[in-house]
């Protein structure tokens, strides 16, 4: 199947809003892959799945993880709204049967982020903060962050995740802290200014 084929089928599973976010998130990934030289089929791909489990009930996720062989983490297991990532990853592996991993990291680490992001992750995880749709104080300084550098909008979404979790004193997976880590290092090693 290519990306206008899962079009068709993810239309099915969510509200016409998600539908909305899903193509904007999938055009905005081709865009960046091809600023940063990625695969675009991959980027196109990758975008439309990466909610596809996301209106998906808590316990039907529950489910694809647990027949997934997932092992919930303890903060996963109280962030149910990391479930969706998780949950997509398996799904398009063992219903979509995409067994691209690079594919299925991007869809798995949207939400969170991670150390070690490949390409293609970074570039799905900035083109869902930075989709057509989305309307939020500081979207023009993400969109031009992403513009310039995929490190420097990982590092400004990560900062607006993360200050606005901890005000509410929510939950911060591992994963997150991890990705804000490895950027600031990396970019301190580099001399990399914000």
């Amino acid at each position: 199947m290519n990306s206008d084929e899962y079009k068709k089928l993810i239309k099915s599973r969510m509200s016409d809003y998600r539908y909305t976010h899903s193509v904007n998130v999938s055009k905005e990934a081709v865009r960046l892959a091809k600023k940063y030289g990625a695969d675009t089929e991959k980027a196109a791909v990758a975008g439309i799945l990466h909610d596809i489990t996301k209106e998906t009930p808590k316990e039907e996720q529950l489910q694809i993880m647990t027949d997934g062989g997932i092992i919930l983490d303890n903060v996963q297991e109280k962030s149910t709204k990391l479930w969706h990532g998780i949950s997509g990853s398996v799904y398009i592996r063992d219903i979509l049967k995409i067994t691209d991993e690079d594919i299925l990291n991007a869809v798995r680490y949207h939400t969170t982020g991670r150390a070690g992001m490949s390409l293609l992750e970074k570039i799905i995880f900035i083109a869902d903060f930075t989709s057509a749709e989305r309307d939020y104080n500081g979207i023009k300084t993400m969109r031009k962050k992403a513009g310039k550098s995929l490190e420097n909008a990982m590092l400004y979404g990560l900062q607006f995740t993360l200050k606005d979790l901890s005000k509410r004193a929510m939950i911060i997976h591992p994963d997150a802290l991890a990705c804000y880590n490895e950027i600031v290092i990396n970019n301190s090693t580099k001399g990399t200014a914000k």
